[in-house]
C-alpha cells in the first residue's frame, strides 16, 4: 500500500483530518511538516498561543495532541501502523511530535467508524436534553479515554453542583480580567474571522439563569436559552502535570469525543476554572484521580453547524 506521506493527496488527507480537531476558541495552534517523506512532525503555532489566557501553554498542547489523534487515525486508516514520539516544546522549539507510517495491516471497522465521525464532531454549546447517557455509552467513553493513558471521572450529585458553581465564579473573575476579555474578544468575532475562531454562529444561546453550562460571551448579543436542568459533567485526568501529559489529555479527549460522536453523544467545554488556575500561576496539586486538564459537558444536543477551519495548505509547511 501506498505510503501516506509518498504523494501531496496523501499528506493533504491527514493534514485535514489533523486540522479538523478541537482547539481553544478554535485557535487552530498547530503546524505540519513532513520530513524525507519518512515522518510528518507536529509543531505549535506560536503566533495562536493565548499568553493571557494559557501562560503554560498547557491548553496549546491539549489542542494540538487532539490533532496528533487524528494524524495517527487518518494515518491508520491509510493502511499504515503510525509509530509516534512526544517531543514537547522546550528551549524556543515548537516541536511537539513527530509520527511515522510503518506498514501493518488493513484498519479493522471500527476505527473506519471512529474516522468517519472526525468529520461529524461538533463543539455544541446548546442546550441538552434532560435525558441521562447509559451507563453502556459512559463505559465506552472510559475506555477511549483510557486507551490514550489518560482517566475519565464522571462527576454526579452534589459534586457536579459544586462544580458548575465554580465553574460560574470562575467565568465571572476571568470577565473581569481585561486581558483576558481582550483575547476572547479577538477569537469570537473581533478580529474578522474567517477560517479560526469561534465566530457568533457557533457560539449558542446565553443560558437563563445562574447555571453556566457555557462559556459566557457577555459582551456579545445573543438570544436566551433555558439549559438542562443538571448538566452532565465529566473531568479528563492525567496522572502528571506537564507537556506530555497535556498532549496524551488531548489525544484521550479527541478519542472520547469521536466515540461520543458515534453514540449521538454531544459535547462543550467548561474549562474556565483550569484556565483562571493557569492564568493566575498556580501550580494543582495531584488529586487521588489524578490532574484535571478538561472539563467536559454531555448530553444529547440539536444539530449544529462546524466551527470554520484553516485550509490544508495554510497549516503545512514546506518541507
Amino acid at each position: 500500500m501506498l505510503n501516506p506521506l509518498s504523494t501531496h493527496a496523501g499528506v493533504r488527507r491527514l493534514v485535514t483530518a489533523a486540522g479538523a480537531a478541537p482547539s481553544v476558541l478554535n485557535t487552530q495552534p498547530w503546524r505540519f511538516n513532513v520530513r524525507r517523506r519518512e515522518h510528518i512532525e507536529l509543531h505549535a503555532d506560536p503566533d495562536r498561543r493565548l499568553p493571557a489566557t494559557d501562560p503554560r501553554g498547557r491548553s496549546l498542547h491539549i489542542s494540538c495532541g487532539a490533532a496528533l489523534f487524528n494524524l495517527r487515525l487518518a494515518m491508520r486508516v491509510a493502511g499504515w501502523r503510525p509509530v509516534s514520539w512526544p517531543l514537547p516544546a522546550s528551549d524556543g522549539s515548537t516541536l511537539l511530535a513527530a509520527v511515522r507510517p510503518v506498514e501493518a495491516s488493513l484498519a479493522s471497522p471500527a476505527e473506519h467508524e471512529l474516522y468517519g465521525a472526525i468529520k461529524e464532531r461538533r463543539t455544541n454549546r446548546h442546550p441538552f436534553s434532560d435525558e441521562r447517557l447509559p451507563a453502556q455509552v459512559m463505559e465506552e467513553l472510559v475506555r477511549a479515554v483510557r486507551i490514550e493513558g489518560a482517566e475519565l471521572v464522571p462527576v454526579g450529585g452534589p459534586a457536579s453542583a459544586s462544580l458548575l458553581d465554580e465553574v460560574a465564579m470562575a467565568d465571572e473573575r476571568l470577565a473581569s480580567d481585561p486581558e483576558y476579555r481582550a483575547e476572547l474578544t479577538h477569537w469570537t468575532g473581533g478580529g474578522g474571522l474567517h477560517c479560526d475562531g469561534v465566530p457568533p454562529y457557533v457560539q449558542g444561546p446565553r443560558p437563563v439563569g445562574d447555571t453556566v453550562p457555557v462559556r459566557s460571551f457577555t459582551w456579545v448579543a445573543r438570544e436566551t436559552a433555558r439549559f438542562e436542568t443538571h448538566p452532565q459533567l465529566v473531568v479528563v485526568t492525567t496522572s502528571g502535570d506537564g507537556p506530555q501529559d497535556w498532549l496524551r489529555a488531548g489525544q484521550a479527549l479527541q478519542r472520547m469525543l469521536l466515540t461520543a460522536t458515534l453514540y449521538g453523544v454531544s459535547a462543550s467545554f467548561l474549562n474556565q476554572p483550569l484556565d483562571l488556575r493557569d492564568m493566575r500561576g498556580h501550580t494543582d496539586p495531584r488529586h487521588h484521580r489524578g490532574h484535571p486538564q478538561m472539563i467536559v459537558r454531555l448530553g444529547y444536543g440539536p444539530a449544529v453547524p462546524r466551527a470554520p477551519r484553516r485550509p490544508a495548505p495554510e497549516i503545512l509547511s514546506a518541507a
